[in-house]
Formats: structure tokens, C-alpha cells, sequence
């Protein structure tokens, strides 16, 4: 009997800002095989991730998740100066 798969992505938990490292399916012939995405965790579920990110809602499925990890909040902005 064979284990399930691994899912660590799983542990996200929803309103962590992440970035998720993903294959890109189907990789360009010449181009990056793989990408990050960057944003706040909006849901998980066996599938995948939905991230909220800068460019809207991003839906990552599980399987092509190679890596993630937990990031700070962005940092705050600097008033400009006169």
C-alpha cells in the first residue's frame, strides 16, 4: 500500500502572505519552467491554493507547487519628501 501524496502546501493557513514557488504547465519551450507567485493566502483545499495577489485572485493547483513558504507583510511606505 502506497502513502499518500505529500502536500505540505496544505499548512497554509488563510490570511498568511506566502510565496509560492509553481511549475509552469506547459513550460514555454525557451523559456523559465518554473515561477513564483506572491500574496495572501485566500483559500486551501485539496486541489490547491487560491492567493490574493497585486494582479487579483490566483488559483495554484497542488501539483504544481514545488515549494512555499511564508513571508513578512510588505513594508510600509515612506512618505514622500517636499
Amino acid at each position: 500500500m502506497s502513502a499518500p501524496p505529500a502536500r505540505p502546501w496544505r499548512e497554509a493557513a488563510a490570511g498568511t502572505r506566502v510565496v509560492v514557488r509553481r511549475r509552469l504547465v506547459p513550460a514555454p519551450p525557451d523559456g523559465p519552467h518554473l515561477t513564483d507567485v506572491l500574496g495572501v493566502v485566500l483559500r486551501v483545499d485539496d486541489e490547491g491554493l487560491t492567493l490574493d495577489t497585486s494582479r487579483g485572485p490566483a488559483r495554484i493547483l497542488g501539483a504544481d507547487v514545488v515549494l512555499w513558504k511564508p513571508i513578512p507583510p510588505p513594508p510600509e511606505r515612506r512618505a514622500r519628501r517636499h
